[in-house]
């Protein structure tokens, strides 16, 4: 069984690393439920900036593979296995969430998308977004739910 999108890397990974990231991310909540709305804007915007491990492996595996096949153009036919080796891991990743970097970048405290709206959500709660939404269905609450998340 395959496991869930969401839950695939924190499964591959570490307890102890899951919980300092989880950690990490309740002291920021913590940290921004003083400091005023500039702050939580500030860290909002830091948030939007921020690239989750999905990102980061891409990256990584399209420069890797780039870099494979111009030394197997350029210089010899075994660097073809470099890319070869990049894809295997980038499948597996797909379908398993783990593959080699993995515990390397977590280590890091690199996050998943997930966890880093489970702190953007949080702010976005402490700075109030969240609550003139309507309490009923008055036609246009969707689009109201919406816009408060998109903000």
């Amino acid at each position: 069984m395959l496991p869930s999108t969401t839950s695939r890397v924190p499964e591959n990974t570490a307890e102890y690393i899951n919980e300092r990231i989880l950690h990490e991310i309740e002291m920021n909540v913590a940290y921004f439920a003083g400091a005023g709305r500039k702050a939580i804007d500030s860290r909002l915007a830091e948030l939007d900036r921020e690239w989750d491990i999905e990102r980061i492996l891409e990256a990584n595996a399209a420069s890797f593979s780039l870099l494979g096949l111009a030394l197997g153009v350029a210089l010899n036919r075994k660097w073809l296995l470099l890319p070869t080796a990049v894809a295997s891991f980038l499948l597996q990743h797909a379908l398993q969430g783990w593959c080699p970097p993995v515990p390397f970048f977590r280590r890091k405290g690199i996050r998943t998308s997930a966890e880093i709206d489970y702190e953007r959500y949080a702010l976005k709660a402490l700075r109030g977004d969240f609550n003139d939404l309507p309490q009923r269905n008055d036609g246009s609450k969707a689009s109201k739910i919406l816009d408060a998340v998109m903000k």
